[in-house]
């Protein structure tokens, strides 16, 4: 009996002292989910990239054309010799997030993506409508706007459709030579109908002094040239066509690449928005307020 209540008292104090013992440590292996949270990514858009992740080009001196007489891409004031623009606002921004630094060039629209195609430039900023046609002799970037083309007409024009110009053998269209406009109108009327202009500026003022029945433009310079001459011309409300505009390269250069990288974070933070509303959300500075840019008379050389 003694034995049996030893051992009995034995098993009690074992149990106790099995039940008293600290719980054991937690293991130090790393749990396979994290403690926090993650964001989801939809898999069919990828990430954007941020802007530390951008390619840094060591403040790279960019030389680009420009014409200085686009509104509202790119002019320069009379009153103060101001450079201003959608161009001039995104370029600085871009070259921000890159780290380079915009080196400006005058030159006619004419010869610019010819030039840039031989090298002359590293980038074209203009307002350049993006085309397979031109992607032969040059690189371009992703769209940063999509424009539509419309045809201007007088303020007090008998004309409501741009259909008419089709069918009116009469009516005569103007516009910029050398532009997807330019193509454009003589699609619409032959070439024998269309009078071609150095600037929009001037196929403009061709509207208003009735040289021309009507001007095919790209609706955000129309919205601007409309605002500061509203007594004097208007948009029709038909959308000829729709392009996407971008910056241009030369064939394999290395900067379109960072571009699109700058122009995706300017999508995302929305900055291409805000330049949106800026420059083209409404009246623009009037064409008479700037300077003639790439188009100016050279200047008369004195001989000694």
């Amino acid at each position: 009996m003694k034995t049996f209540h030893v051992v009995s008292l034995l098993l009690v104090a074992l149990l106790l002292l099995a039940a008293c013992q600290p719980a054991a440590a937690p293991s130090t292996v790393a749990p396979t989910q994290p403690t926090e949270p993650v964001q989801s990514v939809e898999p069919t858009k990828p990430a954007e990239p941020a802007a530390g992740a951008l390619p840094d080009l060591g403040g790279k001196e960019v030389t680009i054309a420009i014409e200085n007489a686009y509104i509202p891409f790119n002019y320069v004031r009379l009153d103060n010799g101001q450079a201003e623009g959608w161009d001039y606002d995104a370029l600085a921004t871009i070259c921000k997030l890159l780290n380079c630094k915009p080196v400006y060039k005058e030159i006619g629209w004419d010869s610019m993506i010819t030039a840039v195609s031989q090298g002359q430039f590293d980038v074209a900023a203009d307002g350049i409508t993006i085309t397979d046609e031109r992607a032969k002799v040059v690189d371009f970037s992703d769209g940063y706007i999509t424009v539509d083309q419309r045809v201007m007409v007088q303020k007090d024009s008998p004309i409501v459709s741009a259909e008419e110009f089709k069918t009116n053998t009469q009516l005569k269209l103007g516009t910029q030579k050398g532009t997807t406009n330019y193509e454009e109108a003589v699609k619409m009327v032959g070439e024998e109908r269309v009078a071609a202009f150095d600037t929009f500026g001037d196929a403009v003022q061709a509207l208003i002094n009735g040289d021309v029945n009507g001007v095919v433009i790209d609706d955000t310079a129309g919205v601007g040239y409309v605002g500061v001459n509203a007594d004097k011309i208007k948009l029709l409300p038909e959308k000829l066509v729709g392009q996407a505009l971008g910056f241009v390269f030369p064939k394999g250069s290395d900067l379109v690449e960072p571009f699109n990288a700058a122009l995706a974070v300017m999508r995302a933070d929305g900055t291409l928005e805000a330049l949106a509303k800026k420059w083209f959300g409404g009246p623009q500075i009037s064409p008479d307020q700037i300077g003639p840019g790439a188009y100016a008379e050279p200047t008369p050389t004195t001989q000694p």
